[in-house]
């Protein structure tokens, strides 16, 4: 998602004698293996891929046991330890790089950015055990209802934010009403029953904010509009 690589900027292809070698497609910021620009070059373990100015991959053949090790790495890094979804930092990093690739290819994104109504009453009554419940369950229901190339990640305590692409913004409101009555809908189990909990939710698209804005901006105007949602009475959707 690096603004500065290539849309195909190399390759790694295998020889008929098993090794590994790394050839450049054409690129326009080039590639560098251990610091020296090439066209290609044979690859070997520990070597150093320049891919631009910024991108540094390390080239390794590991085994099953070490590869799974750094996917569990990268899952940590990259996940909310309690619902499992993507954490504020990896949303952050895909925002940028989203918000750029809509300005170039003049593509759309939007954000649905929502908490959970009264959580505070919710630790304060049943215990943070049961918050953290509701906080999984609602996790799991937005899950299901958004599509595979979304980004869904907690933002913050109670706070979860919608990241989509390629959606228009009469859909995005359609979506975001799919969510919250999806969440009312939801019957968290407690040990005294069950607990339903309510949503409200700002909906922002990038054509709003202007030709150059960017996912601050966008990130901005979601805010706001989730503070309208709240002011209206909160269990509701605020967009244009």
């Amino acid at each position: 998602e690096d603004t500065s690589i290539s849309r195909e900027h190399a390759r790694v292809v295998r020889s008929e004698g098993g090794s590994y070698r790394l050839i450049d497609n054409g690129s326009r910021n080039g590639t560098y293996v251990n610091g020296k620009r090439t066209d290609g070059a044979d690859l070997y373990p520990g070597d150093r891929i320049h891919l631009g100015p910024s991108l540094v991959l390390r080239y390794s053949i590991v085994d099953e046991t070490e590869e799974r090790l750094a996917r569990q790495l990268y899952e940590a890094s990259t996940r909310d330890a309690l619902t499992r979804i993507y954490n504020r930092r990896y949303f952050n990093e895909r925002l940028v790089a989203e918000v750029a690739f809509a300005q170039r290819h003049r593509a759309k994104v939007g954000l649905i950015l929502f908490d959970i109504d009264h959580f505070k009453k919710v630790n304060d009554r049943f215990g943070h055990a049961a918050g953290d419940d509701v906080l999984r369950a609602v996790a799991a229901s937005v899950t299901r209802l958004t599509r595979a190339e979304d980004v869904l990640a907690r933002y913050g305590g109670e706070e979860f934010v919608v990241l989509t692409r390629s959606i228009p913004p009469a859909h995005l409101l359609i979506l975001g009403e799919r969510i919250r009555s999806g969440v009312e809908a939801l019957d968290v189990p407690m040990t005294s029953g069950t607990m339903r909990v309510t949503i409200s939710a700002g909906i922002a698209s990038l054509a709003e904010c202007g030709p150059h804005a960017t996912g601050d901006v966008l990130m901005l105007l979601a805010d706001e509009r989730l503070y309208r949602a709240k002011s209206q009475g909160r269990n509701c959707v605020a967009f244009e």
